[in-house]
């Protein structure tokens, strides 16, 4: 099995509505709307270290994950 690279995009579901404002907070990540209640974060993340801090802010927040997903970087 070949090591991930280290930078990857991810696109994460939580059931929970914030704002674009909320991007900063997430390291640069885009935030978008994705219906009542739910928002996704999409954007690159630099390693697997920062990528565990992301989802140790959301629980932070007591905000539900939906989904967690490694998308193409293109």
């Amino acid at each position: 099995m070949s090591p991930l690279p280290d930078e990857a995009r991810y696109e994460i579901r939580i059931a929970a509505e914030l704002d674009d404002g909320w991007s900063a907070w997430f390291g640069g990540m885009e935030v978008r709307n994705d219906g009542p209640g739910r928002t996704v974060l999409i954007g690159s993340v630099p390693d697997q270290a920062a990528l565990h801090g992301l989802l140790t802010r959301i629980a932070d927040l007591g905000l539900p994950l939906i989904s967690l997903r490694r998308i193409d970087p293109r």
